[in-house]
């Protein structure tokens, strides 16, 4: 199970790290749009919507536990790196214990506050019975959701990244034949959407302990103690992933508002930014990655006392990101209309959105930068530099710049597109200053 990736090519371990994430988040990216293509196809617009909005709230919940589990696959990969079996251990149960406690508190109070949420979220009142409804089966499903993802976030610190991405690829396809039986043969709605999505999440839950139980040859070993809490593992495993838990919280926030202000800019706006935000979610599968890969690879050199290697790691990501980047924003400046109309047959609508994904599209570029950042300061355990730049960029620009671009630009989404990167471009800035500050100041060496 362990990998230790402290050795050899850079590059070679970056890419044959990354690559498994990138297909792991590119089969989540499906997973998420199979409740919603299957549902369009047996119901109608109340339904649509009802899981539409939905599985947005339960992205965010998910996107939020991942980003507490990145403290565990940092801690984990710093171990790995030192060689040190018994932390490994010691964080692997004070995990389990943390994660835990942590599912049974958050299903109970979401169960408790489902109708608040769909309040919240201002839900058409034709789909609030249905939402409910959706988000009361999924809640319940929160133990699996969170089991899986620091079972992940457990093999990605030892260095195994494909393993999780079989785990996904199965709950992927269990999902698909799940909706088609609960939404098309049993004909539940958005109850069968959310059934499929739960169940589905089980299978893989069940799938990834089967593994863990018929590797115990491969180093992993797990005693009673090590699931007694441990103060200064359970603060370093907080330490870093509170800040990336609430950054991410912050980023999906920031995304609601950006859809608010569409909507306000009526359908044909509302409808391209949708669009576009699907597009850019399937672009920006390269700079998480590396965000991803970087943490673990870097953590594990920190661990093994080879902070130069991971500054290196750091630099071919960035290398890799923004020349992913810069070669979509290039090509989309050619074929931005034609890309939106690739989802919908509304002129007006896909020309909307090429103004706007020409615009965000630049994103991609700058993201890729500060994605591959964010994953080195975690690696550091300094995870709060990586919530400050975000802080920064959503407060100071992405936010703010949308409302201007809305106000002062009724007649294009263009600007509004270009508000989204100058985020990320402040991001980038605030990245090279605390990077170049760490350097004076000898932070490179591992904490």
């Amino acid at each position: 199970m362990e990998k230790n990736l402290t050795s050899g090519s850079v590059w070679k371990n970056l890419l044959c790290f990354s690559l498994p994430f990138l297909l792991s988040y590119f089969l989540q990216t499906l997973y998420g749009m199979a409740d919603l293509y299957i549902i369009g196809q047996f119901e109608g617009a109340a339904s649509i919507t009802a899981v539409s909005v939905g599985s947005q709230v339960m992205h965010m919940i998910t996107v939020m536990v991942v980003g507490l589990a990145m403290g565990t696959t940092v801690s984990i990969a710093r171990a790995v790196g030192s060689g040190d079996q018994k932390r490994i251990s010691g964080i692997i149960g004070n995990t389990v214990v943390l994660f835990a406690a942590l599912s049974l508190v958050l299903t109970g109070l979401l169960l408790l506050a489902r109708r608040g949420i769909v309040s919240l979220v201002a839900t058409p009142a034709a789909a609030v019975s249905g939402t409910v409804d959706y988000l009361t089966v999924c809640f319940f499903g929160i133990p699996f959701i969170v089991a899986y993802n620091i079972i992940s976030a457990i093999f990605r610190g030892m260095g195994d990244s494909k393993t999780p991405m079989f785990f996904i690829a199965a709950a992927c396809f269990a999902n698909i034949v799940l909706d088609y039986y609960f939404m098309g043969f049993l004909g539940l709605g958005p109850v069968g959407a959310a059934l499929g999505t739960t169940l589905s999440q089980a299978l893989s839950v069940v799938l990834s302990l089967a593994v863990i139980l018929t590797r115990r040859s491969m180093g992993l070993s797990l005693h009673r103690g090590d699931f007694r809490p441990q103060k200064a593992l359970l603060q370093r495993i907080l330490r870093i992933g509170m800040p990336i838990m609430l950054q991410d919280g912050f980023v999906q926030i920031s995304f609601l508002i950006i859809t608010v202000l569409a909507n306000q800019r009526g359908l044909t706006d509302a409808a391209a930014v949708g669009i576009v935000e699907k597009i850019i979610s399937f672009l920006f599968l390269v700079p998480s990655s590396m965000l991803s890969a970087v943490s673990a690879l870097g953590a594990q050199n920190l661990g093994a006392d080879k902070p130069q290697r991971a500054v290196s790691t750091l630099q071919c990501a960035i290398a890799i990101a923004a020349g992913f980047g810069l070669c979509a924003s290039l090509a989309v400046q050619l074929c931005a209309g034609n890309t939106v109309a690739l989802f919908t047959a509304d002129a007006a609508v896909a020309a909307s959105g090429g103004e706007y994904l020409r615009g965000y599209i630049w994103d991609c570029f700058f993201a890729g930068i500060q994605f591959s950042f964010s994953g080195y300061f975690c690696a550091l355990g300094r995870a709060e530099l990586s919530f400050l730049h975000n802080v920064l960029s959503i407060v100071l620009v992405r936010v703010p710049g949308a409302y201007l671009a809305c106000r002062l630009f009724p007649q294009t989404l263009l600007p509004m597109g270009f508000a989204s990167a100058a985020g990320s471009l402040l991001s980038v800035i605030v990245c090279l200053i605390l990077f170049r500050m760490l350097q004076r100041k000898n932070a490179l060496l591992p904490s």
